[in-house]
């Protein structure tokens, strides 16, 4: 049997989004005898004003309710009962209007890893504790081991879904209360149980990349909810000198080729966003990359590293692991320098910290670090 299933027959929550993967979790404790209900949360809430998100607002609630009928049709289906919470204010205070803010101010975010922590295995554990469960589930691609007394977590088995990355700031309190059953399946064979089984969300396609964007496109939603943020400005090479203007600093990220209306002998990438004076700083390939960077929000899964430890960090999601050594700072601050020069650091993303297979921790891109600064 699925390690992450062997529990005492305990009551388990499971966080049900009406799409595949949460469904076949579900089902899976379900089959393996644990007392189970679905809680599907409504994360999102109709503009109340005129605005001009107001019709955004309306689509957004249309498809949180779908959600909740796709959900509460599995649970039906596995004969389970289903709740649903209501955290759509919390949603919009906590992810979107800070999401809009990083953008703002020159940063690039990750609301996955915001999510997850403040949302998720914050107030949806600490309600699914009051309801007398044990447990909070879900559907994501990880794993956690549990060895004398202390949980790992672990990237999830299949490498094309793993999402342990998003996990990096749970800690051992929460991580003796969650489920991650499906953390050993590839997505196939989870497909390929949903049909088995008959569960009504066995072709639900997948989910995009940020949950509350209608069309993934990012831009145009900070464009209606802080217009003022997107103010076109100057841009400059790594000399100083102006090349021209850009359209706004929402619509540019480190490591960008192209969309820049300049003229260049070469092609020009984003070496950095200086949301200060509003400029973009831009230049040639061999002028992109650093081999360090300063880390802030550091999270630990276990005990904080020692000094010099030697890791492999992601900075960013579909990233490849890269050999560093981490120095933790003062004020959960970290500066972390790679073995070679990366590309495509970029502030308010998360750097993420394994060894092998296990998770350490991580932290949010502060800033990148020159040599001398390293």
């Amino acid at each position: 049997m699925n390690d992450s299933l062997r529990y005492d027959r305990s009551a388990v929550a499971v966080a049900m989004s009406g799409g595949v993967d949460s469904s076949v979790a579900a089902a899976l404790l379900t089959r393996a005898g644990h007392r189970v209900l679905g809680i599907t949360m409504r994360l999102w809430r109709e503009a109340s004003s005129p605005s001009p998100c107001t019709d955004r607002g309306a689509t957004m609630d249309a498809d949180s309710e779908k959600s909740v009928r796709d959900s509460a049709a599995v649970c039906r289906h596995l004969g389970i009962p289903h709740h649903v919470i209501d955290l759509g204010e919390a949603f919009v205070d906590e992810i979107i209007d800070p999401f809009v803010r990083e953008y703002a101010d020159g940063r690039t975010p990750n609301p996955c890893v915001r999510c997850n922590r403040s949302i998720k295995f914050g107030r949806l554990l600490d309600h699914v504790r009051g309801l007398g469960c044990d447990y909070l589930a879900t559907g994501h691609y990880a794993r956690i081991r549990r060895v004398a007394g202390r949980h790992h977590l672990l990237r999830g088995a299949d490498p094309a879904k793993d999402q342990s990355y998003f996990l990096y700031t749970l800690q051992q309190e929460q991580l003796r209360s969650i489920i991650f059953p499906i953390g050993n399946w590839t997505k196939e064979r989870v497909r390929e149980a949903a049909v088995e089984w008959g569960l009504p969300t066995a072709e639900r396609s997948e989910s995009q990349d940020v949950c509350f964007l209608r069309d993934d496109d990012y831009r145009r939603f900070i464009m209606e909810r802080l217009p003022e943020a997107v103010c076109p400005g100057p841009i400059y090479n790594t000399q100083g000198e102006l090349l021209g203007r850009h359209k706004g600093l929402p619509f540019y990220t480190v490591g960008q080729r192209g969309g820049l209306g300049i003229a260049a002998p070469r092609p020009l990438y984003v070496i950095r966003l200086d949301a200060p004076r509003n400029a973009l700083i831009v230049g040639y390939a061999e002028e992109l990359g650093a081999r360090a960077l300063e880390a802030a929000d550091m999270s630990y899964v276990g005990e904080t590293l020692p000094a010099g430890a030697e890791v492999d960090a992601r900075i960013r999601y579909r990233a490849a692991p890269a050999p560093a050594r981490v120095w933790p700072l003062d004020d959960g601050r970290a500066r972390i320098v790679f073995r070679r020069s990366l590309r495509d650091i970029t502030p308010g993303q998360s750097v993420v910290l394994y060894r092998d297979d296990e998770v350490l921790g991580g932290g949010i891109i502060a800033r990148v670090l020159g040599d001398f600064d390293a």
